[in-house]
């Protein structure tokens, strides 16, 4: 069956006028300027850009996100998208560049089903330079985070979504 999109998208036109960004300046005394807008002949009408506008694509986005999520085989349960498990793990390191032992288990809260889950960086602070933020060896049961740059420290905080069968 084929996939019929819902959403109509909007075109939109930028306004053209004869007299571009120009406008008058009328000092109203007490450090107080108003600026009103020289528009001339409008030459091309633009898309209004108004709540109406802006509610229709909010929506077509959310629309677009819900039917992501729906149709994405590592998020099988909505509600552990929409409420992850987070938390905040430090890892550090002892070598001298460009070693590193700064990988670490971390265990999940809620055990997983399977292991089709994402594990999200949502925050790094790291002490030096941390390099990228690798997780690993993910099991039902937890997964390993590390860095790969000279660091002494990074205190990483994640999101863990899905995992679980529908």
């Amino acid at each position: 069956m084929a996939y019929v999109n819902p959403y109509t998208k909007t075109l939109w036109v930028d306004e053209v006028d004869e007299y571009e960004g120009r406008f008058q300046e009328t000092d109203l005394g007490g450090g107080v300027v108003e600026h009103q807008i020289i528009r001339g002949e409008v030459y091309t009408e633009g898309t209004p850009q108004d709540a109406s506008h802006f509610n229709h694509m909010e929506e077509g986005i959310y629309d677009a996100h819900q039917e992501l999520v729906a149709q994405d085989g590592r998020i099988t349960n909505l509600e552990s998208y929409v409420n992850p498990e987070t938390g905040t793990v430090t890892l550090t390191n002892t070598e001298e560049f460009p070693f590193n032992d700064s990988a670490v288990s971390v265990p999940l809260t809620n055990e997983r089903d399977n292991l089709n889950y994402v594990v999200e960086i949502i925050k790094v602070e790291p002490v030096g330079n941390p390099g990228e933020i690798e997780v690993s060896d993910r099991q039902v049961n937890g997964f390993k985070l590390a860095f790969t740059g000279s660091a002494s420290s990074v205190k990483v905080t994640y999101a863990v979504i899905g995992g679980y069968d529908q």
